[in-house]
């Protein structure tokens, strides 16, 4: 699960949360199913901004890249500006993604780039992001091997249109790895807009299965 706020138009409060699962399920050695549930509210619970339902196929190009060719659906339930009333907005999104994962000594690189063509209503449009995540160990225990990691990263997102900066998120966090199929992590992140932007706690569990 993932836990991160986002965007807030008529709210006073400017901490949500997110709730998210997402489960990788490997196939074999070459091929692999992602998928993934958000729940997103622009408060600690209740006020529902975002459902997001993203699955994928999989295929290892090495032991350390992947590609996936995916398919998500997102409920939005936006604010109307100076209300506190919603309009809701449906979304049906394909997107194509390469994931890659190097070292530098200890410290763990991931790179990962999607490329997205989203159907918004009757609107057309497509986005480009590149995430660089650092994983770093500050301990080392020879039954989980280095099972607390600091977490850093940086996403960008770009649209194709005329004004192509749609949002960053920078994150930082402390994880602990109970085993290869399970990691939690605490962190804060800030995700900022042409004109806005906010601060966000986030509670993550990877699960691998």
């Amino acid at each position: 699960m993932f836990f991160h706020p986002n965007k807030i138009e008529a709210q006073d409060n400017n901490l949500g949360n997110w709730l998210i699962y997402i489960g990788n399920k490997k196939l074999n050695k070459k091929w692999n199913i992602h998928n993934e549930v958000q729940y997103r509210n622009y408060n600690a619970a209740g006020d529902l901004e975002q459902l997001l339902l993203r699955t994928g196929l999989g295929y290892n190009i090495t032991d350390n890249s992947n590609l996936l060719l995916g398919y998500g659906y997102i409920l939005s339930k936006n604010y109307i500006s100076e209300t506190d009333d919603k309009v809701t907005v449906n979304e049906h999104r394909i997107f194509q993604q390469f994931a890659t994962k190097q070292s530098l000594g200890k410290v763990g690189l991931s790179h990962r780039y999607r490329f997205e063509q989203r159907f918004v209503e009757d609107d057309f449009k497509m986005r480009l992001r590149y995430f660089l995540g650092i994983n770093i160990p500050l301990q080392y225990k020879e039954e989980r091997k280095n099972p607390l990691y600091l977490s850093i990263y940086n996403e960008i997102f770009l649209n194709t249109r005329s004004f192509v900066f749609d949002r960053n998120r920078v994150y930082g966090g402390l994880g602990y790895k109970f085993s290869e199929n399970l990691r939690l992590e605490l962190g804060y992140m800030n995700q900022f807009f042409e004109t806005s932007g906010r601060d966000q706690i986030n509670l993550i569990a990877f699960v691998n299965f």
